[in-house]
């Protein structure tokens, strides 16, 4: 444009300049944030660890099944449970990330522990204080208060060689109170009868929750070292028994055909991985290596460890309760099955 009578150049072109020249910092500041951003969750997945395993060697948590036989009947049980609607949640194997692990040690608070009401049989544990660490919750919570569902805690001491699992805990008025306990020795090998037959545990099959929970490290590190924990709907779990290692069983509802608590599903050899984001790959292998302990009722079928106490979080990872959608339950057999157990509810704790 032309200078106007008094010799003044217009200001519009700078104007546009100056404007252009801040939105360019702005997008290339917001293109260093995003870099930074990536380049220190990159580094954090190099550099994952997995967690040290819950027992020690020869623990059936960590056994490698690949080539166990396969149950006689597992092919009937697979195709009943396919028909039956299969994993719930509308068929999809969907995976639930509200369980926390806390981590206590010898400097831990110790808060009192209220007995149960009605307690106490022989499948409870019974303790004056529990180690309660600051800042945790139970069970998708970021407290310890319990505001309905089932408000699982669990709490890993390896101090002192104790994973304290409680089912319906609740923190109120300096006193920790629970629905049950259990307290599980870390360094035992438990045999296939686990506490004792007939003994529930914070678990309705009376098996341990947090060695079976595989979480955002573990995925990051590239392998998963033990078998991991399935939840189906009650209606699809056989009635009345269980098979070990397995030592109880809650409300199932199911016939015959119905897979037991305590069935060992193992993800099928010829699996096709492609189906699967790399991340889900890592939980996949597990299945077929580990393989996955049917131990409860309920809607959503695998379970991962909370990342809300972990450095890596599954969405630096890429995966989320959806990533295992891709395989289903014909992609399983059931691996040989002890005989089952009928249930009487009369535990006989093992010593």
């Amino acid at each position: 444009m032309e200078p106007d009578e008094e010799g003044h150049r217009p200001v519009m072109r700078n104007g546009k300049r100056v404007a252009f020249i801040v939105i360019l910092g702005i997008f290339a500041a917001f293109i260093v944030l995003t870099v930074q951003r990536y380049i220190v969750r990159a580094a954090r997945v190099e550099h994952a660890v997995a967690p040290a395993p819950y027992f020690p060697p020869g623990s059936i948590w960590t056994k490698d099944i690949s080539h166990e036989e396969v149950d006689p009947q597992s092919t009937e049980i697979i195709n009943w449970l396919a028909d039956a609607g299969g994993w719930g949640n509308h068929n999809r194997m969907q995976v639930d990330f509200s369980l926390r692990i806390m981590t206590a040690n010898a400097s831990t608070p110790q808060v009192r522990y209220r007995k149960p009401p009605n307690c106490c049989s022989a499948d409870q544990d019974v303790v004056a204080t529990i180690p309660l660490p600051p800042d945790g919750g139970v069970e998708g919570e970021t407290n310890y208060r319990c505001n309905g569902g089932d408000c699982h805690l669990l709490i890993v001491d390896r101090s002192e060689g104790k994973l304290y699992e409680l089912y319906g805990a609740d923190y109120a008025d300096n006193a920790l109170t629970s629905m049950g306990l259990t307290i599980w020795d870390l360094n035992r090998i438990y045999p296939p009868s686990g506490r004792g037959d007939q003994c529930s545990s914070a678990d309705s099959a009376g098996t341990p929750i947090a060695p079976l929970l595989f979480n955002a490290n573990e995925i990051a590190a590239g392998s998963i070292n033990h078998a991991m924990r399935l939840i189906l709907p009650n209606d699809r779990i056989r009635a009345h028994v269980f098979v070990h290692p397995a030592t109880h069983a809650g409300a199932p509802q199911g016939p015959d055909l119905a897979p037991p608590i305590g069935a060992l599903f193992r993800l099928k050899a010829n699996f096709d991985m492609s189906k699967l984001s790399p991340p889900a790959r890592v939980v996949a292998r597990a299945m077929q290596k580990y393989g996955l302990y049917l131990v409860d009722g309920g809607n959503i079928a695998l379970t991962a460890e909370s990342d809300m106490d972990t450095k890596i979080k599954y969405a630096d990872l890429g995966f989320d309760s959806h990533s295992t959608w891709p395989i289903e339950v014909s992609n399983f057999e059931i691996v040989k099955m002890p005989p089952p157990i009928t249930l009487t509810y009369e535990c006989k704790r093992n010593k």
